[in-house]
This record gives structure tokens, C-alpha cells and sequence, in this order.
């Protein structure tokens, strides 16, 4: 028996986030366009190591709050725009070989962030307007029900419903989008083997559902009602003649697909679920947390596979994780989003 075995590193993963507060590796500048997203999984990570004391809160709200695109006036609400957050300072800017002048480049994913960000913090969301970011992110929502991410288009599947929802129930208003085509686009995504698709009739993935059973938008009493549970319990855990199959492979880890590799940041999407729907205790969490151990790296953070090294991503996954796994000396993941950032 190792008479020293390996255990979670908390300092070490607060000096890595606090560190990434202030510089990032040159490996993140082509990250650059998504800036915000990177400081939410900063300042999500710290609070959930109960380390916020390491933020700056007015510093961060002052960057935040530069990166808002409001409407010059209200009318402007029914312009066809967005006016949520963009993710970086670059992306204020309309590109030099683009002819729109004044491009909105605010995102939905982006405003996702910027307001939890504010949330976790304890910025007063009664100051930013919210009646703007609501009304007029319903001209991102698609006739299906989706949500496209920003005004220019790109592709509109169930993250971006979950951005939506979680933006919505943030602000504790509902008139950003139709519920009714959202809940409808949401039960489309439900594959024939229980798991849940980017798209209607495409692949399952373990990510896909994460936060949407536990708020406003699918409360339980509903829940059982549009979508098939048992179905998404069998996927979770994959559990086929006898254990045949299992989605928690034999390092331990949890893989977000089948016949791919574990994944530190499955950990938390397939773990998660698994918590929500009340089923956390059914796979083995000694081998998970002795996986998450090896993906846990001497500089602090995690990588995504053994070995490897880290990355914000996966360090703010990994996290969560450990959260879940009741591990001492950082917060559940659970009461930090309820209290805070109220998404799940």
C-alpha cells in the first residue's frame, strides 16, 4: 500500500486559478474571442474552493460591465438585435474587412457567463438593465425552439437553449423566451437511448442536459412528464444485460460517449446528472476519484487525460467534480450554483 497516497491538492488548484486571474500561457491566445468564459471558469472555480477572498470583485465587475452592449434607447429593444455581452475587448469591434460599421457582436453564451460572473460576485443585477438582455434575446430563439448565439447566426442547438434558460431564470425573467417551443425542441433532443443530442437525431452526449432539470424551465413534477428519465438514467450508466456495458470504464473515469476514452470534465456532466436526478450513489466513486487523481497535475488544475498538462476547461470540471465527490475543504458544486449563480 502507497504510504503516501495521492490526494486533492486544494492550495495548489487555488494558486493555479489565482494565477490565471492575473496571465494566461500564450497556448490561450487564439482563446482570446472568449475571454469572459475563461474568467467564469476562474471565479466559478475559486468560489467552489471557497477561495473568492483571491477575486477582485470591483475589478472584475468593472471589466465585465465593459464588455455590455446596451440599446441607445428603448425602442431600439425590437431592432432585431442582441444587447447582451460580448466575450473579449476584440470582439467591440467590427472586423476591417466587414461593411457593418456598428457590429453587435454580443453572445448569448458570453452573457451567460458575464452574468454569473456578477452573480458570484454579488453585483446587484438590478443595475445592468436586464429588461434590455431579455426582450431582445427572444430574436435569437428559432422557430423550432433553439437559440441561435449571436445576431449573425451560426449554429443553434441545446447549449445555447441552456444559456437562454439559465440567463432567464438569473434574472428572474421568463420573457426571453417562449418556454412552450424551448421545452418542445428540448424533448426533440431526447435519442432513442435515453441520452440527449446537440440537435434532434443526433448522437447523445453526456453534456447535453446538464442544468436544465433542476430550475424554472423543467422543475420535477414536469419532468417526468416530457422527457423519458428511466431512459436517461439507462444512458447514464449504461447498464446492458447484466452490466455488459457501462459508462464509467475500467480506469474509473466516465466517457461522454460510447467507445471513447474517460475525460476528467465527464466527471462532472455525467456526474451531475446523475446527482440531479437522484441516482449519485450507483456507480463506484472510489475509482472516479482515483481517476480525477491522475489527471490532477503537480502545477495545480487538471488536464483532460493522464499526463497531460493542464487546462482551464478541465481544471474548472475537475473541480466540480470533487465538489460532488463531497470532497473536504470546498463547497458542493450544488449549493454554490443555487446560492449564487441559481442555474440548476
Amino acid at each position: 500500500m502507497d504510504p503516501n497516497p495521492p490526494s486533492f491538492e486544494r492550495d495548489r488548484h487555488v494558486r493555479f486559478f489565482s494565477d490565471a486571474l492575473e496571465a494566461l500561457p500564450s497556448d490561450y491566445e487564439e482563446q482570446e474571442i472568449n475571454r469572459i468564459t475563461l474568467a467564469y471558469f476562474v471565479v466559478s472555480a475559486l468560489h467552489i474552493l471557497d477561495a473568492l477572498d483571491r477575486v477582485n470583485s470591483d475589478r472584475i465587475a468593472r471589466w465585465v460591465l465593459s464588455l455590455r452592449r446596451s440599446p441607445e434607447k428603448k425602442t431600439d429593444f425590437d431592432d432585431g438585435q442582441f444587447y447582451g455581452f460580448h466575450g473579449s475587448r476584440s470582439s467591440q469591434f467590427p472586423n476591417v474587412d466587414s461593411e457593418a460599421v456598428n457590429l453587435n457582436g454580443s453572445h448569448l453564451a458570453s452573457t451567460y457567463c458575464a452574468i454569473a460572473i456578477l452573480k458570484m460576485i454579488g453585483y446587484d443585477l438590478s443595475s445592468i438593465d436586464s429588461e434590455s438582455i431579455s426582450v431582445s434575446m427572444r430574436n435569437l430563439q428559432q422557430p423550432d425552439g433553439s437559440f441561435m448565439p449571436f445576431i449573425l447566426g451560426a449554429e443553434t442547438d441545446l447549449r445555447f437553449v441552456y444559456c437562454a434558460a439559465s440567463i432567464c431564470y438569473m434574472l428572474n425573467d421568463w420573457n426571453g423566451m417562449d418556454k412552450k417551443k424551448a421545452t418542445e425542441y428540448i424533448i426533440e433532443c431526447q435519442s432513442y437511448d435515453g441520452g440527449f443530442g446537440l440537435l434532434p437525431g443526433s448522437e447523445s452526449h453526456a453534456l447535453q442536459l446538464m442544468g436544465l432539470i433542476r430550475d424554472d424551465f423543467l422543475s420535477k413534477p414536469m419532468l417526468s412528464s416530457v422527457i423519458d428519465v428511466p431512459s436517461l438514467l439507462q444512458w447514464c450508466v449504461q447498464v446492458h444485460f447484466n452490466l455488459a456495458y457501462n459508462r464509467q470504464i475500467e480506469d474509473g473515469g466516465f466517457q461522454g460517449r460510447r467507445n471513447k476514452p474517460s475525460d476528467t470534465c465527464y466527471a462532472f456532466w455525467v456526474g451531475g446528472v446523475l446527482s440531479i436526478l437522484g441516482a449519485y450513489d450507483i456507480f463506484d466513486k472510489c475509482s472516479l476519484r482515483a481517476f480525477l487523481l491522475t489527471c490532477q497535475t503537480k502545477y495545480g488544475g487538471f488536464s483532460k487525460f493522464p499526463g497531460q498538462l493542464p487546462d482551464l476547461y478541465h481544471s474548472y470540471y475537475g473541480v466540480c467534480a470533487f465538489s460532488m465527490l463531497r470532497e473536504q475543504e470546498i463547497q458542493k458544486v450544488i449549493n454554490v450554483v443555487m446560492s449564487s449563480m441559481r442555474l440548476m
